[in-house]
């Protein structure tokens, strides 16, 4: 193809598995690392094996996460690592200081009783950095720092198949990109693009799973995402996982190029 420029629209970190994203302006990358804060804590299911002294990667469904849990999209959350708040809003806002056993526990109590969790016991807040909870963190360390990206035209291309509306949001990535031709990024891993200083290198395409069934606004299985992309387009992938070859700051706006 031949080369497209790209704009970047949306920036997304995710700092606790499974929950609420958060919207940045910008952000600064450094080689072979993702995101910065994304997805180094997680609530670990009961008997989940994760060890915090001896971090070994896990299936997603070893922790509380949208897959699993519908009712997760329906509360919104903001982490702050800094002070170590997690703010939950579900009708009112609850706080709670993960810096303290007792305010983990308090947390973990409010998930289980809140999404009703059919576990004996209730999860465990869990981190040991620069472990990342990413869903592909059972493929390789480099798969777990990678960058997930979206090509919003990919998107808009399905939405048109199925004549629905489809928010982006369902997909989770932490790049969300427009300029590109609908599905090239799927054919295109071994490539590498650029958003300003930033190269990506695409490593693997990735494949959808029942997260994306839940509408992020009505916290309801409404879309069977996964079957209907085998339907439609023969397999079950949207969006890519993406290395960062060189680093650098980007931000909303962002411009790049892609070669294919």
């Amino acid at each position: 193809m031949a080369e497209a420029q790209l704009t970047l629209t949306r920036l997304n970190r995710f700092p606790v598995k499974g929950l609420s994203a958060e919207q940045l302006e910008t952000v600064t990358l450094d080689a072979g690392q993702g995101i910065p804060g994304d997805r180094f804590f997680g609530f670990a299911r009961h008997g989940s094996g994760f060890d915090p002294q001896n971090p070994q990667p896990l299936p997603k469904d070893r922790f509380v996460v949208l897959a699993n849990q519908a009712a997760l999209a329906g509360l919104k959350t903001r982490f702050d690592p800094r002070t170590n708040t997690l703010d939950i809003r579900s009708g009112q806002s609850r706080q709670f200081d993960m810096g303290n056993t007792e305010g983990r526990d308090a947390a973990a109590l409010y998930l289980y009783e809140t999404l009703a969790l059919s576990d004996p016991e209730p999860p465990t807040f869990v981190s040991s950095t620069p472990h990342r909870f990413t869903d592909v963190s059972v493929v390789s360390s480099q798969m777990m720092n990678a960058v997930s990206v979206l090509n919003l035209a990919s998107v808009r291309a399905v939405e048109e198949r199925l004549d629905v509306e489809i928010d982006p949001a369902r997909f989770r990535a932490n790049l969300e990109i427009d300029g590109l031709p609908p599905f090239v990024e799927l054919d295109s891993v071994g490539s590498t693009f650029h958003l300003g200083d930033v190269a990506l290198r695409i490593l693997a395409r990735t494949k959808r799973c029942a997260a994306t069934e839940v509408n992020p606004d009505t916290a309801e299985r409404d879309l069977k995402l996964p079957y209907l992309l085998r339907k439609e387009l023969g397999h079950m992938d949207m969006g890519i996982y993406a290395e960062v070859v060189s680093g650098g700051t980007l931000a909303i706006g962002q411009t790049g190029h892609f070669a294919g």
